[in-house]
């Protein structure tokens, strides 16, 4: 009988479970064990039931076209409760100069596809439409090395598209700061377009005309909530593998294997998968090996805040049409975006009311999370009102923190991540997994929790005959 140990019961950590009780329900000859520090499994995913309204604390959706989360819904059997984005009505704005302007159609990410809108925006100056249209001209640029996502797009398109859509888009995802995420790490298909095709605009038109997921809405997620999700995992799952309230605390190495000291005491396992921050897994494996906990604890993070208002319909109905708002560090206010929950997916909101979804936090603002919740709620509410003239009281106000939550992908991130792949082989045994290294996505979550699971059982001679680990 062979051993496992999970460290955190996250979307990865339960995942990798969910990995090996299929295997140990096909009859291989093994164990595992749940260990999560805190009272409840799911980690940053969190939905809550309020005044008839659902309520994401963390993510509330993924990207369709990464197919891991949504495969992972329908072998839970949760297909039929899959819903997608109401993409007739997605609509974006940033906010320039303390007003909302509409981003131009054609954009994918921050790329111009269709060059008649961007002329006729007002969100882009006549020096930005010029470099656009030179950008449609540009040769291949081979062998560079990483650099920032800004410095990639500032030689394409200038500053003022870095400014006012690469940074608080990226704010948006990853809580970081354009200047900073690499772009091998964060958008690798930028980096491919660029060395094959020059320009951006011509790589992005290319790959939409050969796309075959252009009828599918671009975010999925579940009728009841990301915690479904959840739910579902844990229900698949023996409650005897599942350790509540157990924080494990050092890994050490006995004889073949490994001994966890725990919250409960110490146990031992044939293998261990860290499905933590980096931050975590660096001072569990601390005793291990130092050059690795040094390397994972390299990889910095931020903190992020949620905050959820609901309203009546008086307020629904001023509200402008679409998804929400990004708003730029250069307007000088602390949310970073704003989403329109009862607009982006069917069955949020009761009857006609408002669900709006504000976000703060990340490197830009990190202090924010030290704040109490009544506080961040008047920020919150004030610069609604400057944004939106919102003046009314709302129905329900709630509050999520998450500290250190987000990682982030700095330039020379995959570097590290070959030297920490290559101090892991010095472990057998000993796997990773969670949003800090290859997708911080919850369909990126769900591949490394499989990927981890897949390893170990390959590590203690348990791996499925021809069986593949999961491809990065």
């Amino acid at each position: 009988m062979k051993s496992i140990a999970i460290i955190g019961g996250g979307i990865s950590g339960l995942t990798a479970a969910f990995t090996l009780e299929k295997r140990r329900q096909a009859g291989a000859p093994l164990d595992y064990t749940v260990f999560e520090s805190s009272g409840r499994c799911g980690g940053v995913v969190l939905t809550e039931e309020v005044d008839g309204c659902l309520v994401e604390g963390g993510p509330d959706s993924f990207l369709t076209e990464k197919p891991w989360a949504a495969e992972l819904c329908r072998e839970l059997e949760l297909g039929d409760q899959l819903i997608g984005s109401n993409d007739a009505q997605r609509k974006t704005y940033i906010l320039v100069n303390s007003r909302l302007v509409t981003m131009p159609d054609g954009l994918i990410f921050m790329v111009p596809t269709k060059m008649s809108p961007a002329f006729f925006s007002p969100l882009f100056s006549l020096g930005t439409k010029a470099r656009m249209l030179r950008e449609w001209f540009s040769s291949p640029r081979r062998g560079s090395d990483d650099e920032s996502v800004g410095s990639l797009v500032s030689r394409h398109y200038g500053e003022e598209m870095v400014n006012r859509l690469a940074d608080p888009l990226l704010s948006g995802v990853y809580g970081g700061e354009a200047s900073q995420l690499s772009v091998c790490a964060v958008l690798p298909r930028f980096a491919e377009m660029e060395e094959k095709y020059g320009s951006l605009a011509r790589a992005m038109l290319k790959a939409r005309k050969n796309s075959r997921t252009g009828s599918q809405p671009l975010f999925t997620s579940l009728k009841r909530g990301m915690q479904q999700m959840v739910e579902a995992l844990v229900a698949a799952l023996p409650d005897s593998c599942l350790r509540l309230r157990n924080e494990a605390r050092t890994i050490r190495r006995e004889n073949n294997g490994f001994v966890i000291e725990s919250a409960a005491g110490t146990n031992g396992f044939d293998a261990v998968i860290a499905s933590t921050s980096a931050q975590t897994a660096a001072a569990l494996l601390q005793g291990l090996s130092s050059e690795l906990a040094a390397e994972l604890r390299a990889i910095p993070y931020s903190s992020s805040v949620t905050v959820t208002l609901g309203y009546d319909n008086k307020v629904r109905a001023a509200l402008p049409a679409g998804f929400g708002f990004l708003v730029p560090r250069s307007e000088g206010k602390r949310m970073m975006a704003a989403t329109f929950v009862h607009n982006k997916f069917s069955g949020r909101a009761a009857g006609d009311r408002a669900l709006i979804r504000c976000f703060l936090g990340g490197t830009r603002d990190e202090g924010v999370v030290q704040l109490g919740d009544e506080e961040i709620a008047r920020i919150v509410r004030e610069e609604l009102r400057q944004i939106l003239r919102i003046t009314a009281e709302p129905r329900f106000v709630r509050c999520y923190k998450w500290k250190e939550a987000m990682a982030q992908y700095n330039v020379g991130h995959l570097d590290r991540l070959r030297r920490i792949e290559g101090l892991q082989r010095q472990l057998p045994g000993v796997e990773l997994a969670g949003n800090g290294f290859r997708g911080i996505g919850l369909p990126d979550c769900v591949r490394s929790g499989q990927e981890a699971a897949a390893k170990v059982l390959m590590a203690v001679g348990l791996a499925q005959e021809r069986q593949a680990v999961p491809s990065r």
